[in-house]
């Protein structure tokens, strides 16, 4: 049985036959540990006396973005990183400057460390970044743990903290946003309250969903909700919606609209498996990523692999998926051209494409803990759901 918050993220099946080990993750920060991985040229540049400074930050409790903001408030040193690591682990990834400088810094603190690694002549692209590798151990895991060998039978679904998590919204105010409905992404984004969700955190969205009582819910936000401050404090000035969400910084607005994107990619999937397409190998026709990540028409080559457009204003419609991309969009009431926005067009997107399936690399499976790469853009939870298949994956550590 499908648990229910997969079916609010658009995941509607299991891919693997394999009956699940049961267990937790992250008991402890440290039972689930990320490490990027960037490629070998990449790693070969990183070697100069000046240039752009490359550093390794290391953290824990902590998300990228904040600990970066948090080091530039500090230390005065702005940094650009690859990707985004959640705070509910332990994760080492590159980061970097965006102008040239001959000096390295070092920072040590109880949740990141900032190493220094070198310096490169141009800046490291997000294209540079291939993966991560997983090492996660898995509390009170049954023998059947040490059977799992389906690795290449998992559908690459966005993982749930693509949607929040604990507090699956992300989605839903992308879907506003794409509606046009300001007034109503902003009222999701201070007042949508979740089952899963902490009961503390439940009352704060209570008091915001009266706007009568925005100042006295300003005056008594922790700082965790960096966010809902901004919001708060842009509509009790003025009450424009479309300015508040624009007074968010620019990553957060595009990732609602990203997070609506990565809804309707999962749903892709799930409608696309029901229907019994042919989902992890490519046929004639078929968009595909080669090995070396270029995009191109199926050429019967077994490095192709199959990928499916996820939407946007000019996706690619030739494809077997439009029929059920188009459907969704019926259900969900927009059309493709909602994704350039008039309004706010900083957060319109294109669209583009992603892989069917997740490519499990270097699995190990020791005393408990497993350890995998997946390249860039996948989720280990997804691996992980369907090795664990957990009744509750909130309460399962998900």
């Amino acid at each position: 049985m499908i648990p229910k918050i997969d079916s609010e993220i658009g995941i509607l099946a299991y891919t693997t036959n394999f009956p699940g080990c049961g267990g937790t993750i992250r008991k402890q920060k440290e039972d689930f540990a990320v490490s990027e991985l960037i490629t070998e040229k990449a790693n070969s540049k990183i070697c100069s006396d000046s240039g752009f400074a490359v550093y390794k930050l290391q953290k824990k409790g902590i998300d990228t973005t904040h600990a970066l903001n948090e080091i530039f408030k500090k230390h005065g040193i702005r940094l650009k990183s690859l990707g985004l690591k959640d705070a509910s682990a332990v994760t080492e990834q590159f980061v970097f400057t965006t102008y040239k400088t001959n000096q390295h810094f070092e920072v040590s603190g109880s949740k990141y460390n900032l190493k220094k690694v070198g310096f490169t002549d141009k800046i490291l692209s997000k294209k540079e970044m291939i993966g991560n590798n997983f090492q996660i151990k898995i509390t009170g895991a049954s023998n059947e743990l040490i059977k799992f060998n389906e690795f290449d039978k998992i559908l690459n679904f966005y993982g749930y903290q693509r949607f929040g998590s604990r507090r699956p919204v992300t989605h839903l105010i992308g879907r506003s946003i794409i509606q046009k409905d300001f007034a109503g992404a902003v009222d999701l984004l201070l007042s949508y309250t979740s089952e899963y969700d902490k009961v503390e955190n439940t009352k704060l969205r209570e008091l915001m969903s009266d706007v009568t009582k925005y100042p006295e819910a300003l005056k008594i936000l922790p700082n965790g909700m960096d966010l809902e401050k901004i919001a708060l404090k842009e509509m009790i000035e003025h009450g424009d919606p479309v300015k508040t969400l624009r007074a968010l910084p620019l990553s957060i607005r595009r990732f609602f609209v990203q997070s609506y994107q990565s809804y309707i990619f999962n749903h892709t999937l799930s409608m696309s498996l029901d229907a019994g397409e042919e989902l992890f190998f490519p046929q004639s026709d078929d968009v595909c990523y080669g090995k070396n990540g270029e995009l191109g028409k199926f050429e019967n080559d077994p490095s192709q692999r199959l990928s499916i457009p996820f939407v946007g204003y000019s996706y690619y419609k030739k494809t077997r998926f439009h029929y059920y991309i188009e459907k969704i969009l019926r259900n969900e009431g927009i059309t493709h051209k909602d994704f350039f926005s008039k309004e706010i067009q900083e957060i319109s997107s294109e669209g583009g494409f992603r892989n069917s399936s997740i490519k499990c690399d270097d699995y190990i499976m020791k005393d408990g803990t497993v350890s995998f790469s997946l390249s860039r853009g996948s989720f280990a939870t997804i691996v992980l759901r369907e090795i664990i298949k957990p009744e509750n994956p909130l309460t399962s550590g998900f």
